[in-house]
């Protein structure tokens, strides 16, 4: 089976961000992460089927939260592959707690360290303020030369985005004058 990946520019002109030119998106996604001072924000990758987690679920048990699917597992693998062959490495790799973008991150990039500000608040609406805000700093102090890997939830990065990406679907952003700037989006399809 022939896998491929399609990156996409996404700019948002109403909302104030900039498009990425349509004739090459992979070449300014491949730019932006080599100059640093950029996030890829993840999705966790293919979950076995639901919304959300079932009733009772605990940080920590993932026996009691949704969990990646096996093709979600391949899909996290092949992401680490895929920045691996064009010698793209995260100078940091955060993720949620839940177990799903803790796996995603293990499996594509080899380590994770959960980091609260992404953790899902589907559930929770009343975070995503502090959480977006908390995310909007640190993407604010990233240090030159280098890029980090975000795993996350969908609520998550629309809240912080505007864009509702797909299961291991991740998009490329950079902060630039105070806003959230959707470099482009990157699709790892079948």
């Amino acid at each position: 089976m022939k896998r491929r990946v399609v990156l996409a520019g996404i700019g948002l002109p109403w909302l104030g961000l900039p498009a990425i030119a349509e004739s090459d998106p992979a070449a300014e996604a491949m730019t932006a992460l080599r100059r640093g001072s950029v996030v890829v924000l993840l999705r966790h990758a293919a979950t076995e089927p639901g919304i959300g987690d079932p009733p009772g679920f605990r940080l920590g048990e993932c026996a009691t939260q949704r969990q990646l699917s096996e093709p979600g597992r391949e899909q996290a693998r092949r992401i680490g592959t895929w920045f691996g062959a064009r010698g793209l490495a995260p100078a940091e790799v955060r993720s949620s707690a839940w177990c799903r973008c803790l796996d995603t991150a293990s499996l594509a990039f080899g380590r994770a360290r959960a980091w609260p500000p992404l953790n899902s608040f589907f559930g929770e609406r009343s975070a995503e303020s502090a959480q977006s805000a908390a995310l909007r700093k640190a993407l604010g102090r990233l240090p030159a030369q280098n890029f980090e890997v975000w795993v996350t939830h969908q609520v998550n990065i629309s809240a912080l985005t505007g864009v509702s990406p797909g299961m291991g679907e991740a998009l490329v952003v950079r902060m630039s004058g105070g806003k959230v700037h959707n470099l482009a989006r990157i699709r790892f399809e079948d």
